[in-house]
């Protein structure tokens, strides 16, 4: 099993933290973003790793490097001007087996790869949690049963069953789905500017795309200077502490 993460971007919305760093070298419990990220993933046996970076792309080499050893890297040179679509186009030639792709500001504990991994074996599986209300800015989806119908971040409210916390299962056909979509989706001169999720949600449209919900696990998304207190309270009572992952630096 292969992960994809991205990590390219500068997390403009977390300034002044993230004036010279970028966004998934900020540290919760003295370990960074990404660093929880790949203990999380070697812990349940993903051990192939791809980060894709951009803003100073360096230090994130480094920060693997030194915790790691050799961690295979991707460069997007046009993070400053593009959307994350661009950076998954960047790792399509990594596309190549069952894959992981994740967000580089999603923390989660283990279990929520564990329940991922018994989903059923299908091409496409989002992660989605649900709630009670949602925001302008969550990635909401709209489900028929657990097969995706919608994803994106302007669903009516009455629509929206739940929403994509960054984390997508590509097994079997699956990954060749994707490179396709994300090469059609290139050629659209606005292309640049959007998610990769929406080319989930154009998928969506025209074959199953389904759906693993992960409600009661523990996880977040790191946009703003506040969420690095939730991202806390994840890895201190989620796998911080009882998985035995906590390490100092």
């Amino acid at each position: 099993m292969k992960t994809i993460i991205l990590s390219a971007g500068q997390g403009k919305r977390l300034l002044p933290l993230t004036a010279e760093t970028p966004k998934c070298l900020l540290s919760v419990q003295k370990k960074t973003l990404i660093e929880w990220q790949i203990d999380a993933l070697r812990q349940c046996g993903v051990d192939k790793i791809i980060v894709v970076t951009g803003y100073r792309g360096e230090k994130v080499e480094a920060v693997l490097q030194r915790s790691y050893g050799p961690v295979r890297t991707l460069y997007n040179p046009a993070y400053a001007t593009t959307d994350n679509l661009v950076s998954c186009w960047a790792a399509r030639h990594e596309m190549d087996e069952d894959f992981i792709l994740l967000n580089g500001d999603t923390l989660f504990e283990t279990d929520v790869l564990k329940r991922l991994f018994k989903s059923p074996d299908r091409p496409v599986t989002v992660v989605v949690d649900h709630k009670e209300l949602y925001d302008a800015d969550d990635m909401k989806v709209a489900m028929e049963g657990r097969r995706l119908l919608r994803i994106g971040k302007n669903i009516a409210h009455d629509k929206v069953q739940g929403e994509s916390i960054g984390m997508i299962l590509f097994r079997g056909a699956g990954p060749m789905l994707f490179r396709n979509a994300l090469k059609k989706a290139l050629g659209d001169a606005a292309a640049g500017g959007k998610w990769y999720l929406s080319v989930i949600d154009e998928m969506a449209r025209i074959m199953p795309v389904w759906t693993c919900s992960i409600t009661g696990l523990r996880w977040c998304e790191v946009d703003y200077p506040a969420d690095l207190e939730q991202a806390d309270r994840v890895v201190s009572d989620g796998y911080g502490k009882e998985s035995g992952m906590a390490r100092d630096y």
